[in-house]
């Protein structure tokens, strides 16, 4: 199985990434975390990513804030589907760095998912990879319909929750 690469721009985004690694555990799909910085480590940034088919990876996640242009520097240097999450900043939200990771240049693509939204940057990498892997696309299925029930379990209950009020 091929593995996910995550890199984040600063440690202070860990607490997004957590929520993609926990995804990633319950899949069972191996990964890698690192901290490369588009700005401050772009030689290392750019080795990662020049080097990431060869070390095994299927697809890179990039999670950065601000200017946000981490998944972009990575994106330009490979042909690997590359995930962006935009972390809320201090100043404009997360808006600044959404705006970032989404306005690509044409023939550098970036997919995108909400800010601070590691969890879904952890499925979308799954879904890429399971396009090859029967077994992943079975686990992201299950989990899938488990989802499904929890949501349906809290319908049946809400009529219950509404009547105490």
């Amino acid at each position: 199985m091929k593995k996910i690469g995550i890199i984040m721009g600063s440690d202070s985004d860990l607490p997004v990434i957590r929520k993609a690694t926990a995804i990633l555990k319950e899949l069972q799909v191996p990964f890698e975390v690192h901290v490369f910085s588009a700005h401050r480590t772009p030689e290392q940034a750019r080795s990662f990513a020049l080097e990431a088919r060869a070390n095994g990876f299927g697809v890179l996640i990039a999670a950065a804030g601000m200017a946000a242009h981490l998944a972009g520097a990575i994106a330009a240097n490979t042909t690997l589907p590359v995930i962006g999450i935009p972390c809320k900043g201090p100043v404009l939200d997360g808006m600044d760095a959404l705006l970032s990771t989404v306005q690509m240049p044409s023939g550098i693509p970036v997919a995108t998912v909400g800010i601070n939204n590691g969890a879904n940057a952890a499925l979308l990498a799954c879904e890429i990879l399971s396009v090859a892997d029967a077994e992943l696309a079975e686990r992201l299925a299950t989990k899938r319909q488990a989802d499904t029930a929890a949501v349906l379990a809290k319908d049946a209950g809400i009529a219950g929750r509404l009547e105490e009020a």
